[in-house]
């Protein structure tokens, strides 16, 4: 068996990440070969991940990065079992350098993005299952999302408790990234469900119709409805987010800011609302 230096251990920890005592022990596996003792330590990790998958991840951080001329945005959500490994420097590399790569690869979904190569060396997937590995906790990827304009800008918000957050995206020939970060805030704060009408799932509009109709049981056809109407206007108005009151001023609706500060051809394209630790 060859000799297990110090530098030999330092070497492979450097590069795993894993404990020294892991790393003396993959070495000594191996005979001392350095790729072959890190192979050891990322199957170990997968085991290691697998065994943990089914414990509750509550709490976790979001990460977001934006393109030098804000045209592209991505953010992502990682989700962990405690606060103190979501502070390590070892998970905030990750979740940094996750984000990073959703804005320069745009995988589609969280399928794809677990699928694409990770830095030269196995997928996003494993180099997860070996953050697993060294932090022993269950750690999942939540959320990511990222988008693209050609014209107008994209951008983000993370919440004080980098649990909630925001990313979004708005055409228009002059965009106003401080308008739009207040509209990443009002998508943490009223949850909204659909960029318009046509997205809302009809069963729940349906849903809706019947409480209404059960509440008005009685009354004469005419005042059904034009209650109906009114009260159906108000469910579009907490589900649509163009439609809802705007954060900073509920006489105006999302859409009216939108146009008052971006122009009338401003429209919100594209929204997605984080969050972690739920």
């Amino acid at each position: 068996m060859s000799d297990i230096t110090a530098s030999l251990v330092r070497n492979l920890r450097e590069k795993s990440g894993a404990g020294m005592m892991e790393c003396k022990k993959a070495l000594e596996a191996t005979s001392g070969d350095l790729d072959a003792a890190f192979d050891e330590l990322r199957k170990s990790g997968l085991k290691t991940a697998a065994k943990k998958a089914g414990r509750s991840t509550g709490e976790g951080r979001l990460w977001s990065c934006l393109s030098d001329d804000k045209k592209s945005g991505a953010m992502i959500g990682i989700s962990c079992e405690t606060d103190f490994v979501a502070k390590t420097p070892n998970f905030e590399e990750f979740l940094r350098g996750l984000a990073e790569h959703v804005l320069e690869h745009k995988p589609k979904d969280l399928e794809e993005c677990l699928t694409q190569p990770w830095k030269g060396d196995g997928t996003v997937d494993t180099a997860l299952k070996a953050l697993v590995g060294k932090l022993g906790e269950n750690i999942q990827i939540a959320q990511v999302a990222c988008y693209e304009v050609a014209d107008g800008a994209v951008q983000a918000y993370v919440h004080h408790d980098n649990k909630k957050g925001a990313l979004v995206q708005v055409t228009s020939d002059k965009p106003d990234l401080e308008v739009m970060r207040d509209l990443c805030m009002h998508i943490v704060v009223f949850s909204p469900a659909s960029l318009d009408r046509s997205e809302i799932d009809e069963s729940l509009v349906e849903r809706e119709k019947a409480i209404i109709m059960e509440e008005l049981s009685g009354k004469p056809a005419e005042i059904q409805e034009k209650i109906m109407g009114g009260r159906l206007e108000k469910f579009y108005a907490g589900q649509v987010i163009t439609e809802q009151p705007w954060v900073k001023d509920d006489k105006q609706t999302v859409q009216k800011v939108l146009q008052a500060t971006m122009g009338d051809g401003a429209q919100l394209t594209g929204f997605t609302r984080f969050e972690v630790g739920a």
